[in-house]
């Protein structure tokens, strides 16, 4: 069997494989880095993993600060904290350690540090990137230690605006990271609930981005790949924790998830982004529920893409429905609910909720253009199953 080891340039920088980790101080010098901020989240400051790559560190002489004031869905206070504490103790960058929110809270922070504006005024939409000082934002080194935002490889990040209750996504070229370490050692720790709430988040990246009316012939055929890896690995690395060879192929998978959604996302983030910012759940738990309801909402514009997914992974009805089936079928298997009333969304919001999604940047490369009213019915169904 091919070991699964490698430098790869696509997008940026990876070095993958088991064990890579211990080359993060070697990382840090080619760059001419010395005094990082460590950015992960709560749930890992504590954990032996972090301390060992802590003590690594300072064994080679790098002065790191840890920050982990991070929560599931990363807030605008979380990233302001985040750049006081960069500027306080004189840091030179940032390395974002561990899933989606750490990510997207260390490339976040990494970015505003050298910023005049607030966070706000480079949301993504009508180039407002171009308002940022791209020698302001601080260089950035990724480390996942979960498979599903792909955020490692991302441009962009998911803040939470908590005084206007949605989410928000900033975009800048620079808040790619220079290089990501891809360690699959790391995720073995992972619960087998998070790993599968994780790695359905990949595939509905990979699933939204083939299903998105761009042209992007290349982001579409990673997408097809990713779809594959995510169906042959996740049901193993949810049963098995331990295999590694689960593991490494699902941090291959949410990478290539990431980069397909170059090509654009859809209703399913667009609601998950809403319900996100108003109950505060788990997002990829979240698109995990609303995928299948999404999927055959938007069947007139995509059902015969549905048909090539489920011809390629040999589903027994290759059929749209045959793969929609198929996405039923695993949400059971990984014992994943099949309604956001069971994950404590209540349907009273359902309005707002609509507006909310219609306006994220996500619903303008949907399948096919949705009305406010559609939108109402997607979370409905998704609310309640019926």
């Amino acid at each position: 069997m091919t070991e699964l080891v490698g430098d790869w340039n696509f997008p940026t920088l990876i070095r993958f494989g088991a064990g890579r980790i211990s080359e993060l101080p070697e990382v840090l010098a080619m760059f001419g880095l010395k005094r990082p901020l460590l950015v992960t989240d709560e749930g890992l400051a504590g954990l032996p993993m972090l301390t060992d790559i802590v003590d690594g560190l300072s064994s080679a002489a790098v002065d790191v600060q840890l920050y982990s004031n991070v929560q599931g869905n990363p807030t605008l206070a979380n990233v302001l904290d985040g750049v006081a504490l960069y500027h306080r103790t004189d840091r030179d960058s940032v390395i974002a350690l561990g899933g989606g929110s750490a990510l997207d809270a260390g490339k976040t922070i990494a970015f505003l540090t050298g910023q005049s504006g607030t966070l706000w005024d480079y949301v993504d939409g009508d180039d407002a990137w171009m308002r940022a000082n791209p020698d302001g934002v601080a260089p950035v080194l990724a480390v996942p230690t979960t498979a599903g935002t792909g955020s490692e490889v991302g441009r962009a990040a998911v803040i939470l605006d908590e005084q206007a209750n949605r989410k928000r996504v900033v975009w800048h070229p620079r808040m790619m990271a220079s290089l990501v370490i891809s360690d699959p050692e790391l995720s073995i720790g992972l619960p087998a609930n998070l790993t599968a709430w994780t790695g359905i988040d990949a595939l509905v990246h990979a699933v939204e981005a083939y299903t998105s009316p761009v042209f992007h012939p290349m982001a579409e055929g990673i997408a097809i790949q990713g779809i594959r890896t995510v169906a042959r690995w996740l049901p193993t690395a949810v049963a098995d924790g331990t295999n590694i060879d689960a593991r490494a192929n699902m941090l291959v998978a949410a990478s290539m998830g990431a980069t397909a959604f170059q090509k654009g996302l859809g209703s399913v983030h667009a609601i998950s982004h809403s319900v996100g910012a108003l109950y505060n759940t788990h997002h990829g738990l979240t698109n995990a529920v609303v995928l299948p309801y999404g999927l055959e909402q938007n069947l007139p514009a995509c059902a015969e893409k549905l048909e090539q997914l489920a011809r390629i992974l040999a589903l027994p009805s290759e059929t749209a429905m045959g793969f929609i089936d198929y996405i039923y079928g695993l949400r059971e298997r990984l014992d994943i609910p099949n309604t956001l009333a069971e994950i404590g969304v209540p349907d009273e919001c359902a309005g707002d909720i609509a507006r909310m999604s219609l306006e994220d940047p996500t619903a303008e490369t949907n399948a096919m253009p949705l009305s406010v009213g559609e939108y109402e019915a997607l979370f409905l169904r998704s609310q309640s199953g019926s």
